[in-house]
């Protein structure tokens, strides 16, 4: 009776000495294949590592250049209004040729997903709102903004700049008694 373990291979003590060398060549053969075919895998990843980070590097320094060319056609625009302006000495020829391109600038910016925060009048929002100072006042709501000294603009859904505001509270109570009592 032929006993096999798990392998199907006889058991040792069936296996003579010429068996057993072979069995080892066989197995060091094997192991130098998986051993080489490793190194090559190792060496794959680390290619695709090093082009991963030089692409990712070429994006990074490219990644604006859109933009950037659309901003270069924004200052051309603004070059011209002023040539323009100096040529007929007029402030008013200035002023449009600004305004055109400031609508210019801000459909750029539109189209990169720019958009200003809109403020006065609005509640205050310590997310989109930096406050500096808060005025005393009975006829507006408590915690509305009733100016906006710099504009905050979103890129998206998130604030790239918040907007810097005067912020209404309502007048404290203690002022209205020392108001009455005088």
């Amino acid at each position: 009776m032929n006993h096999d373990n798990t392998f199907g291979e006889p058991k040792q003590s069936q296996l003579n000495k010429k068996d057993l060398e072979r069995l080892l060549l066989e197995e060091k053969r094997r192991s130098e294949e998986y051993l080489t075919r490793l190194k090559y895998m190792q060496a794959d990843v680390e290619n695709l590592r090093k082009r991963c980070d030089r692409q990712i590097q070429e994006v990074s320094q490219y990644s604006t250049e859109r933009l950037v060319i659309q901003l270069l056609e924004v200052v051309d625009e603004l070059e011209m209004a002023i040539k323009t302006a100096q040529a007929s000495n007029s402030g008013q020829t200035l002023i449009e040729g600004v305004q055109m391109t400031l609508r210019r600038l801000r459909k750029v910016l539109e189209l990169e997903g720019v958009t200003p925060i809109e403020s006065a009048g609005k509640a205050f929002d310590p997310c989109k709102h930096n406050a500096i100072a808060a005025e005393e006042r009975d006829d507006v709501e408590n915690c509305v903004v009733t100016e906006e000294v710099r504009k905050g603009y979103m890129m998206k859904a998130k604030v790239i700049r918040p907007s810097i505001v005067k912020v209404a509270v309502k007048k404290s109570q203690s002022q209205d008694k020392e108001k009455k009592q005088e």
